[in-house]
């Protein structure tokens, strides 16, 4: 059953997107005419109902705490573990509305789904790369600045270890909301590895809990408190894994 249900999901996966791909187009045509409002409105409809479809396809179980964390008023950067190629979906897909990713170059080169993530604001990194790596953290900061929240994986790559651990939280990322004034808003994915790598690659039906944990306020913040921010958020964290 998992591996229909694997076929199931990369035909849907890009299936949507082909026969979307006149909205596609009328998307990047609006970006290009600096129509924002219409390229806001076809990203809050289509991305998060995608996301969704994905899961439901793959019998994925989605519980979501504290939605009420979010911000009401002005962006913030949310800060996740990272432990699935699920996660971006799940996170499209819980969130208030879908936000930009920092995500890994190798995301970019991927037909029509690099189109759909720059409409969406996402910003590639070459992780190999630390010129390149400033660039893109540099570039997110200004979707901040521009008023727009934004999502990091601050480890970096996906965690392979035990449930309920998670790598280093690289500093970079944190230097985003610092720079910004921003609040960090923790967020908590559990449950998302048991969806596909920890049976070889093969979707498998799961339930993840995602808890939205209240915000970090970084303007004011000590440089002793800006250094401690990446272990202090992956603590808060590991908390609630």
């Amino acid at each position: 059953m998992s591996i229909f249900r694997t076929i199931a999901m990369f035909t849907y996966l890009f299936g949507y997107m082909i026969v979307h791909y006149g909205v596609l187009r009328k998307a990047e045509r609006a970006q290009a005419a600096g129509d924002t409002e219409t390229v806001r409105r076809l990203v809050e409809q289509h991305i998060p109902h995608w996301s969704r479809g994905i899961l439901h396809i793959t019998g994925v179980r989605l519980s979501v705490e504290g939605l009420d964390n979010i911000p009401k008023e002005g962006p913030c950067v949310f800060v996740a573990n990272h432990r699935s190629y699920y996660d971006i979906p799940l996170l499209l897909a819980s969130l208030d509305r879908p936000y930009g990713i920092l995500a890994k170059e190798e995301l970019e080169k991927i037909p029509l789904l690099s189109r759909w993530m720059k409409l969406l604001g996402c910003v590639f990194v070459q992780r190999d790369d630390v010129r390149a790596s400033v660039r893109a953290l540099n570039d997110a900061t200004a979707i901040v600045e521009s008023g727009r929240s934004f999502i990091i994986f601050p480890e970096g790559t996906r965690y392979k270890g035990e449930e309920g651990g998670a790598g280093e939280f690289k500093a970079g990322a944190f230097r985003i909301a610092v720079k910004t004034e921003t609040p960090v808003v923790p967020v908590a994915i559990s449950g998302a590895r048991g969806l596909f790598e920890a049976h070889g690659n093969r979707t498998t039906p799961g339930t993840v809990r995602i808890r939205v944990l209240p915000p970090i306020q970084t303007a004011g913040m000590s440089r002793a408190e800006q250094k401690e921010l990446p272990a202090a958020v992956r603590q808060t964290i590991l908390a609630q894994l």
